[in-house]
């Protein structure tokens, strides 16, 4: 099947499913992206300068230009959307691709977290239905029960924050445990210079802004560093504690069971029902479905369930959907309340 039919047809396979389409701008403002991908994500980017010298972008993300989308139409309430387009970024090597053809649905101003989770997964099951392929895997992993495990860690606030934060860049969150079996924290250095700084910015004017905060803010996150140390002994037990979570995989029928069994373990003071998780059976379709709780790093802004799938096609495996929940998403880019969400894009 031609790729342009195979397209119409996915497409027509979401829109029956009550998913109303929409047309995406190609090129946004650069600092949407920026603010949630940070600085480390610009050399990705095909940006450039218009004649007024803001800082203009082609589009390297959907998700985001759909949100950006519905915040900037005032809209509210629950939208189930869809559309199609390319994405653009940069290659890291030479295999990848620089413009991505992508289908994407989403449910933005979800209100019934669990029934649009499985609401997102049967839509990319039914467009799947659309692809000729042998076998293949549905991964599903939450950065929600993550988020948890580590609040409820005995290690310092700043520590779980950074943590939390870095979830998604493997290479420095993996950097961040050897600090923490270590206790390899803060340069002692810095911490004079800081020190220097907080006796200088506490005369100023504390409702002054800074950096997208107060510097009231900034003191005030000074002091808990200060009054938080993290105890030594700690530091080994709490880094084996996460490596150990995050080696947990199984079929989903097992999830809650094997998360019981480490928190029990761990004493950590959490439960998991099998009803938490969007699927229970281990076989959907010709799809083996897997808990991984490792899975979710792909992207910074999700915050609950994540899902891909990976399909046998000839002699290839291919990712061919990924997908998740991103209820902070909205309220990150500007809005004044926080609007659920939970999509997924289809990589043609």
């Amino acid at each position: 099947m031609k790729s342009k039919n195979l397209s119409e047809n996915i497409l027509r396979s979401v829109k029956s499913r009550g998913f109303k389409n929409i047309d995406l701008p190609s090129v946004i403002e650069a600092n949407h992206i920026v603010q949630r991908s940070g600085e480390n994500f610009r050399k990705f980017m095909f940006s450039f300068t218009d004649i007024n010298g803001k800082e203009l972008c082609l589009r390297p993300d959907l998700t985001i230009v759909s949100c950006l989308r519905y915040l900037e139409e005032n809209l509210s309430g629950k939208e189930k959307i869809f559309y199609s387009g390319q994405a653009y970024r940069k290659a890291q090597n030479k295999k990848d691709k620089i413009i991505r053809n992508q289908i994407g649905f989403e449910i933005l101003g979800s209100k019934n977290e669990k029934k649009d989770d499985i609401e997102i997964i049967n839509t990319s099951l039914k467009a799947l239905q659309n692809i000729k392929y042998l076998t293949g895997t549905l991964t599903i992993g939450n950065v929600e029960i993550f988020n948890l495990v580590i609040s409820k860690l005995d290690i310092p606030k700043r520590w779980k924050l950074r943590l939390s934060r870095h979830f998604w860049r493997e290479k420095y969150f993996n950097d961040l445990l050897k600090r923490l079996e270590t206790n390899s924290d803060v340069d002692p250095t810095i911490v004079d210079i800081d020190k220097k700084r907080y006796l200088k910015m506490i005369k100023n004017d504390l409702s002054k802004v800074i950096a997208g905060r107060s510097i009231k803010e900034i003191l005030d996150r000074f002091n808990n560093k200060i009054k938080d140390p993290r105890r030594t002994r700690s530091g080994k037990n709490v880094s084996k504690i996460i490596k150990d979570f995050l080696k947990i995989k199984c079929p989903i029928a097992n999830a809650a069971e094997e998360l019981n069994k480490f928190f029990r373990k761990n004493k950590i003071n959490l439960v998991v029902d099998q009803r938490y998780f969007p699927i229970s059976n281990n076989k959907v379709s010709k799809l083996n479905v897997i808990f991984s709780a490792s899975f979710g790093r792909q992207l910074e802004y999700y915050t609950g369930m994540v899902f891909k799938i990976d399909i046998k096609l000839k002699k290839r495996i291919l990712n061919i959907i990924n997908g998740g929940r991103y209820d902070m998403l909205i309220s990150d880019l500007g809005s004044k309340k926080k609007i659920p969400a939970v999509g997924a894009a289809l990589n043609l």
